[in-house]
């Protein structure tokens, strides 16, 4: 079984190597992203493997499609990069991976105590030997009520370790968990808008729901609201997050992932400027921390992806059909 992996990080050359000798992969690794430049070197093979960070659109899939690509497996949650309409119509399949859900689970948990702690601020003043104390003043977490916006497994998980700190836990899903309902109320949007101190998000982009945080729902929110990312940067209309924290209606934000972050992040950039406005304005921004799509990054959710990458081709070379396709 021939399998050819772009984005190919060095991070995951020991689980490649291990499953790859499990599942009789003869593997074919390409460290660069999948690009309209590189697409042909995925002639001859039937199965491809890709990160959210390749270019899986319409032209690229029609040149995978030409070569013989009959099934792309993302080694990630999320699939948003890959034009389902045009997979279906160059009849190239594709899945995508469960990896641990506690490693985005708890980055958002981290993230949430970094804000409402002002940590920035406070890591900043350290760096300058300013060891004072007054403007730093922070918030506990049992004082206060946390939105999710999406309660699947990464959801669920982020509300179990929440749930520890005894705070007021909301939920919004179009799939209700009743496993929850022990943990959080689930609520309609606009409630969990207008109740939350603290809103996390961790749903799906779709077609619907992008730009789900913008000028109109802000304005639902509490005074001070604090907004937490680490799903997807579309979800947010980043230039309505910050006229609103210009305006203090957001009084911090954390963001694990930004609009347009694709050839950016998880890159080396120190000597070029960036063509990324948005980008530099919230960095400036006292309140507002970013990290450059470092949730899922640990050593077992990495395992994870690679296992259920290789995993899901070898069964749909092996019966036609992989437990993780996602069907357009």
């Amino acid at each position: 079984m021939n399998v050819i992996a772009y984005a190919a990080r060095p991070y995951e050359a020991d689980p490649f190597e291990r499953y790859a000798a499990e599942l009789g992969i003869a593997l074919t690794c390409v460290p660069q992203n999948l690009s309209l430049g590189n697409a042909h070197l995925a002639h001859g093979f039937e199965c491809v493997t890709i990160l959210s960070a390749c270019d899986a659109g319409a032209a690229v899939l029609e040149i995978l499609a030409a070569g013989g690509t009959r099934f792309v497996a993302a080694r990630t949650a999320g699939h948003d990069n890959i034009d389902a309409e045009a997979a279906r119509r160059v009849g190239i399949r594709f899945s995508n991976a469960n990896y641990s859900p506690n490693s985005v689970a708890d980055f958002a948990v981290m993230l949430i105590l970094m804000s409402i702690r002002k940590a920035k601020t406070i890591i900043t003043r350290n760096n300058a030997q300013d060891y004072t104390i007054v403007g730093s003043q922070g918030r506990e977490m049992r004082n206060l009520t946390i939105g999710l916006i999406g309660t699947g497994r990464i959801g669920a998980a982020t509300a179990r370790n929440l749930y520890g700190f005894d705070c007021c836990l909301l939920g919004y899903d179009v799939r209700r968990d009743p496993a929850l309902e022990n943990l959080l109320t689930y609520v309609e949007l606009d409630e969990l808008l207008a109740e939350s101190d603290v809103i996390s998000l961790h749903a799906p982009l779709t077609a619907d729901n992008r730009h789900l945080i913008n000028a109109r729902t802000i304005a639902r929110m509490k005074d001070g609201v604090i907004i937490v990312n680490c799903a997807r940067g579309d979800l947010i209309d980043t230039e309505a997050l910050i006229e609103a924290i210009e305006e203090k209606k957001v009084s911090a934000a954390a963001l694990d992932v930004i609009e347009n972050e694709r050839g950016l992040f998880h890159a080396d950039h120190r000597h070029e400027v960036l063509k990324h406005r948005q980008l530099a304005i919230l960095r400036a921004f006292p309140n507002v921390v970013v990290t450059t799509h470092n949730a899922f990054f640990t050593d077992q959710a990495v395992s994870d992806m690679v296992e259920v990458g290789l995993r899901s081709l070898a069964s749909f070379v092996r019966t036609g059909e992989s437990p993780w396709e996602l069907r357009p």
